[in-house]
């Protein structure tokens, strides 16, 4: 059984609801699935995770939330994310989807199996967002 661990920061909800989407895709399609807030989370985890998904909203201009999401985002290394299935989500309110780019391209750069650009939500997901959202666990689980 393939594990999948999802790691999220949610301010006003948002975020958590597209992370518990990705996660039922991925137990729907049979893994075991860890889905955790990110002050929960550590790499240890990361590391032993077969595929991964990360969700944070867009923050001040456009970037990671900054006292919990960016710090382990910006803690893992190469060996724990290279070559492993990942996949980003999150909301945002203002903007035009600016952090999700970057975040996409920086996790590219640590050799990430990134699973298309990420999934941007304006505000509340939509089901259609919510829809590519449990599509994307379950590809994770594939």
């Amino acid at each position: 059984m393939k594990k999948v661990l999802v790691v999220y920061w949610s301010g006003t909800g948002n975020t958590e609801t597209m992370a518990r989407q990705v996660a039922g895709g991925a137990e729907e399609a049979g893994a075991e699935v860890t889905l955790k807030p990110v002050s929960e989370a550590s790499s240890g985890m990361v590391k032993e995770a077969a595929a991964l998904a990360f969700g944070c909203p867009a923050m001040g201009a456009e970037v990671l939330e900054e006292s919990e999401m960016e710090p382990f985002i910006a803690g893992l290394s190469r060996e724990e994310l290279g070559g492993k299935p990942l996949g980003l989500f999150g909301s945002y309110d203002w903007g035009d989807g600016q952090w999700m780019r970057d975040w996409a391209e920086r996790m590219k750069g640590q050799d990430a199996a990134l699973d298309g650009e990420g999934i941007a939500a304006q505000l509340v997901p939509s089901a259609e967002v919510l829809d590519q959202c449990r599509e994307l666990g379950k590809r994770l689980a594939g």
